[in-house]
């Protein structure tokens, strides 16, 4: 596939792509992410900005020993945590002359017409204005029994609602393989047409420590994008640099056309 020519791209980040293991954010990491996508912008490229994270930041800057189980607790974290990403996303930004938006998203607004038709609008808007819209869950007021399951859900929902040429999902592995990437022999897949229920199971079982979905949340992210004719992509955000590769057509990477 041709990614040169993607215009409007979803790029999505995990927790476990943009902090340590404890939680706090690695700003070294989230500096270069914002300088990718500053670039890409600046390309001429429209971004949209998927971010998870909240509830871990917020952890860590409360100093908790461990992330909260009870949903208020979590919730907490979340308006904590989301006040210290937008400052630090606000803050990078800047430096190379883009602005930000935040969008705090919830199933509602997604399932009522005239709430999704204003949700595009604004999108639209924000677009047309050179905004870099950063978008992530609304967990502070939101369960997650009745919202997206997963931020890849909601990045591939979004992707839909903005009519995107691509969109490009991070995780801690190249893309898609034929089984465990962590068995002897396991296999890249480069390109799927139709997911089977052989890479479902394979797919099972999370990441990291930090992540909430892993490789199945992708597969259910890329179905719910290819009903509107979108590409998705798997790229391993170990290197954030790939991104500069992928719109080279040189990244390796799983693509589900």
């Amino acid at each position: 596939m041709d990614y040169s020519g993607k215009k409007r791209v979803v790029i999505k980040v995990g927790t476990s792509n943009i902090a340590h293991e404890t939680g706090d954010l690695n700003i070294e990491r989230v500096e270069k992410l914002v300088e990718i996508l500053a670039g890409l912008r600046n390309s001429g490229r429209e971004i949209i900005f998927v971010t998870s994270g909240a509830i871990s930041v917020g952890k860590a800057k409360m100093h908790l020993a461990e992330r909260p189980a009870d949903t208020p607790g979590k919730q907490a974290c979340a308006a904590i945590g989301q006040c210290a990403l937008m400052n630090i996303y606000d803050t990078e930004f800047a430096r190379y002359g883009r602005n930000v938006a935040q969008i705090l998203m919830t199933r509602d607004v997604i399932s009522n017409k005239e709430r999704r038709q204003n949700a595009k609008n604004t999108l639209e808007r924000l677009l047309e204005m050179g905004v870099v819209p950063i978008i992530n869950a609304n967990d502070t007021i939101s369960l997650s029994h009745l919202d997206f399951d997963e931020n890849d859900t909601l990045s591939a929902i979004i992707a839909k609602l903005a009519e995107a040429d691509l969109l490009v999902l991070f995780t801690d592995v190249d893309g898609l393989y034929d089984k465990n990437p962590a068995e002897p022999g396991a296999q890249l897949i480069p390109v799927v047409e139709k997911i089977t229920q052989d890479m479902i199971n394979s797919a099972k079982g999370k990441g990291s420590e930090l992540s909430s979905g892993g490789m199945l949340a992708k597969l259910e992210a890329a179905t719910i994008a290819k009903e509107d004719g979108i590409p998705t992509v798997i790229l391993n955000g170990e290197r954030l640099e790939i991104l500069y590769d992928l719109f080279l057509n040189r990244a390796v990477c799983t693509v589900f056309t």
